[in-house]
């Protein structure tokens, strides 16, 4: 079987291989920072969303060199992925139902750290049983829904009940609330997008004040992503967000507008898709090999980095189309792609390809590729 590398460390990044997976290392770094000092300004737990990077490496530096408190996984098998490498305080950020998953995040939580999301007052049964099977304890956060209409009770009374109900379950610890509006994080106009926070705000306060009345105080009150961090960073009530896209930044968030209307600029593009032209037979367009198998478009086609001259207009299963109204480009030149959704075109790559000074520096795989159990 081949191995997929598409490149060696000490490599000219011209000679690395195409399609892959880019990371300019000075970017990351200054990302990591600016989120970093952002946290510890403001006095909050930062606990990185890893569903984006879905890489031990990345998560380690981000606990190691960005003052992460740990990591959120989506799924469990990309919990077990990232535990395995290293990773030692994990949420799964999401409801985890079935029997065979449940026993697989109670053997788990005998080598880290274990969080859980909780909906509903059955599961609840389930984890307490498999938790005392194995012996460990499980820390359970209560999901509220405060808009973004996926998982979670409604706030207030419903999710009161559920965590007292974990409050009294042998192997299960009431840890807090997640609260996450999902819907805000790109859209784009800033007033609505404070708008939709400051409502969430107002659910969890109420249901914070509920759940004190009854004895049970929020060690966590997490949510939060990269499009609105900012909002319930100062907003007094969360206190451990979970940022995930702020490393690596993708096409999307770049409409994300802050209040003056720019662009949010806080964070730069640190990924992108390596891509080679693989065919110039037409003097007003160009194919390259990044086509729809090396990337996700269900944000918007990808955006050519630092070119104006030429624009990604389309993609077929491997290949993707240049608009090059100027002839510019030739065959072999090589293009930098700004992914459109950097989440699911990571999931679809074995490698990052790690860039400082023209040359490869560093190689990552991507351990929890195609996790989604």
């Amino acid at each position: 079987m081949t191995i997929n590398i598409p490149a060696s460390v000490g490599m000219p990044v011209e000679e690395v291989d195409t399609p892959c997976l880019l990371v300019d290392l000075d970017a990351f770094d200054r990302n990591i920072r600016t989120m970093a000092d952002f946290m510890k300004k403001h006095g909050l737990r930062h606990r990185a969303h890893a569903k984006t990077h879905k890489s031990s490496d990345i998560s380690i530096i981000q606990v190691e060199k960005g003052g992460a408190v740990g990591v959120c996984c989506q799924k469990v098998s990309e919990a077990e992925a990232l535990v395995s490498a290293g990773v030692r305080d994990v949420l799964v950020s999401n409801q985890v139902v079935t029997p065979k998953k449940i026993e697989r995040l109670a053997a788990m939580a005998t080598r880290a750290r274990v969080l859980v999301c909780v909906d509903d007052l059955g599961n609840v049964d389930d984890l307490s049983a498999a938790a005392q099977k194995y012996g460990v304890t499980i820390e359970c956060l209560v999901e509220i829904d405060v808009g973004a209409g996926r998982c979670g009770v409604q706030p207030g009374a419903a999710a009161v009940g559920i965590a007292k109900k974990i409050d009294k379950a042998p192997g299960l610890t009431f840890a807090g609330l997640q609260a996450y509006q999902g819907k805000a994080q790109h859209v784009h106009d800033f007033s609505e997008r404070k708008g939709l926070i400051d409502a969430a705000v107002a659910k969890v306060r109420e249901t914070v004040d509920l759940l004190k009345a009854e004895g049970l105080d929020c060690d966590i009150v997490a949510g939060a992503g990269t499009g609105t961090y900012y909002f319930e960073g100062v907003s007094g009530v969360y206190n451990e967000l979970q940022c995930g896209s702020y490393i690596f930044m993708d096409a999307d968030y770049q409409r994300v507008k802050d209040d003056r209307g720019g662009f949010i600029g806080e964070f730069d593009n640190a990924l992108f898709i390596y891509t080679t032209v693989m065919s110039k037979t037409k003097t007003d367009r160009a194919i390259c090999d990044a086509g729809l198998k090396a990337q996700s478009v269900d944000s918007g086609l990808p955006v050519i980095f630092d070119r104006d001259d030429v624009t990604y207009i389309g993609a077929s299963d491997e290949h993707g189309v240049i608009s090059d109204p100027e002839n510019k480009l030739r065959l072999g030149d090589k293009l930098k792609l700004i992914p459109g959704h950097c989440d699911p075109t990571v999931n679809v790559h074995d490698w990052y390809v790690g860039i400082r000074n023209g040359r490869v520096e560093a190689l990552w795989p991507v351990t929890a590729r195609g996790m989604c159990l």
